[in-house]
């Protein structure tokens, strides 16, 4: 069986924004570093957390450099270069190609809904078959609950009997148990990546590749420990209590206004005030707020 591809720990890594909502370069490779020395088998940046769509292609295609140049290595980078146009999908993934970054994630085009499976597949097939790059490789991203337009498993096979080599992996952010172990049976050497951090542990033994997960911004040591031990009985006791530390971190930012809670807590962490920017129309906690979650 084909060695799957991406496997690890990957952190869906926040933004820091400067005062006028652009992504504060300094403060996100400073993250990224973290990120990779806590454990992070590499960093999916300019996805859903990443405030990705809240940016222009100029402003994604320059974060992507700068943490290039600062020195991150680029097998360990995983950008969301999936956009609603195929032209500026295009653009964005032969853009992170040229940096020497190969493996990206690709949101479906999402403004039009109610779309088929042939839509769909022709719209990953120009954007593969126009890039022409061998090099390339895909994790398509199922999260319906966002973009409405769900990735079904028909879809998958025929991206896998077309582009076996290319179409690699799926973050599946659906929270779908069910869903997830589907796709282990259904497609092996296909790397599924869950995007809810609570299911990495219970999937890990049904032969999960790894997580993209937002919650990894604040428990990426925890989230590694579980994947590199879970199978390892002298480490059952701390395996529990990382697994407890990770639940208890998603279930204190998850909902509506995660974004805003899982930044409040890198900047209460990390005493760096461009962490409590979000970009309208999300908005950031109040005062309060992020008293209450600090716990303080």
């Amino acid at each position: 069986m084909t060695s799957l591809h991406p496997r690890g720990v990957f952190c869906a890594a926040a933004t820091p924004l400067t005062a006028d909502y652009a992504p504060d370069h300094t403060l996100f490779v400073a993250h990224t570093k973290r990120l990779i020395a806590q454990g992070c088998d590499g960093v999916a940046l300019l996805g859903t957390t990443g405030e990705a769509n809240s940016f222009s292609l100029a402003q994604r295609k320059s974060l992507l450099e700068v943490t290039v140049e600062g020195g991150v290595s680029p097998e360990k980078l995983m950008p969301g270069t999936g956009v609603a146009a195929i032209s500026e999908t295009i653009d964005l993934t032969k853009h992170a190609l040229s940096l020497g970054v190969n493996t990206v994630v690709m949101l479906p085009p999402f403004y039009y809904k109610g779309v088929t499976d042939d839509g769909l597949f022709a719209a990953y097939s120009e954007v593969i078959e126009r890039i022409g790059d061998a090099r390339l490789r895909v994790v398509v991203y199922h999260i319906p609950q966002v973009s409405g337009v769900p990735i079904s498993h028909n879809l998958i096979e025929r991206l896998r009997t077309r582009y076996p080599e290319t179409v690699t992996g799926i973050k599946d952010s659906s929270g779908d148990l069910a869903n997830h172990v589907a796709m282990i049976e259904r497609f092996p050497g296909f790397a599924v990546l869950t995007g809810a951090d609570p299911l990495l542990l219970p999937l890990l033994p049904k032969g999960v590749a790894g997580c993209i997960t937002a919650t990894s911004n604040l428990c990426a040591a925890d989230l590694a420990f579980v994947y590199r031990h879970y199978a390892d009985p002298s480490h059952a006791d701390e395996v529990a209590a990382a697994q407890a530390r990770v639940v208890t971190e998603r279930e204190r930012t998850v909902g509506p206004r995660q974004m805003a809670a899982i930044k409040t807590l890198i900047a209460q962490a990390t005493g760096e005030d461009g962490w409590l920017r979000l970009c309208p129309p999300l908005m950031a906690l109040t005062t309060d707020q992020q008293r209450a979650l600090g716990g303080g």
